[in-house]
């Protein structure tokens, strides 16, 4: 009797042991990018840093690729991932961060071309094309160079994965930007699209996102001089665009909700069928005039 029970208590045992096994090696639902090799341009602060923390979050493992050395490294510590100095505009830099991540863990899966500045604001009679070339140097061509050498590592080793682009609210809607600002981030859609037309044949996806009254450090400090007000705080800035920059009063741009809608576009559960596609995160602002919501009103 004994002997049999010690028989069915072994056989339960080796069962679960193997149950637990194959389970280990199935996705868990709560990870929603396991495994997946991501690298973040302009990653260490803002919308960047805040997408690196959600996708080490959910089982990627992030190179951040920035200048800011001191916290991006210190970031990449704390989300255990790896740091590289990266200035966009040098291809062998943008090429050096892919090739960390290939080197650390074998591929690359996700490019997410966050690096970008917001150049002088004034009029376009006074445009000094020294600081227009700045602009389109980091902007447009810093997003081609992450897109070329993503890609190129991508198609080497079969990869079938994602490339996001920062664009803007301003690539959509005039008059939410410098014009330098502007024309580079409408530029980074139209590249944005041609290369998924290109790159799908490897199916890798392409897509933009525009993000619009985001309190990053870059809106914060146009806020902050365009105002006058040096002492103006992020919440502030979230408030004002809650109730004028919205259609959903009250709530305004938080840099999560670009970091989720970043999230949604490297899936390739949930987005694999997403390409060429710039995803606006605006509160509905560039889509319509808040301001004639009344005419809806019954009497």
């Amino acid at each position: 009797m004994f002997h049999f029970l010690k028989l069915e208590i072994d056989s339960f045992a080796d069962r679960k042991k193997n149950e637990t096994s194959q389970s280990s090696s199935i996705r868990s639902p709560l990870l929603r990018l396991p495994g997946k090799v991501a690298v973040i341009t302009g990653g260490a602060r803002g919308i960047g840093a805040g997408t690196a923390k959600l996708f080490a979050a959910n089982g990627a493992h992030v190179v951040i690729a920035d200048v800011l050395d001191d916290i991006g490294a210190a970031l990449a510590v704390s989300i255990g991932g790896r740091y590289i100095h990266c200035d966009v505009t040098l291809e062998s830099d943008v090429e050096a961060a892919v090739n960390l991540a290939v080197t650390w863990k074998g591929k690359i899966d996700i490019m997410f071309n966050n690096a970008g500045i917001p150049g002088r604001d004034g009029s376009i009679t006074n445009l000094d094309p020294g600081d227009t070339n700045r602009i389109l140097a980091v902007n447009l061509q810093g997003v081609l160079n992450g897109i070329k050498h993503a890609a190129r590592s991508m198609i080497r080793t079969g990869t079938r994965g994602s490339i996001i682009c920062a664009a803007s609210s301003a690539a959509v809607m005039g008059g939410l930007g410098s014009h330098g600002y502007t024309a580079s981030k409408g530029a980074v859609v139209a590249a944005a699209r041609s290369s998924a037309c290109e790159l799908g044949e490897y199916g890798i996806r392409v897509n933009c996102i525009s993000a619009h009254g985001v309190p990053s450090e870059m809106l914060v400090g146009a806020f902050r001089r365009i105002l006058g007000r040096a002492e103006m705080a992020a919440e502030e800035v979230a408030e004002i665009v809650g109730e004028r920059g919205s259609l959903v009063k009250g709530r305004g741009g938080k840099v999560e909700d670009v970091a989720y809608g970043a999230v949604f576009l490297a899936s390739e559960e949930e987005a694999g069928f997403v390409t060429g596609h710039n995803l606006v995160i605006d509160g509905g602002y560039t889509c319509a005039d808040g301001n004639m919501s009344f005419i809806y009103k019954e009497d």
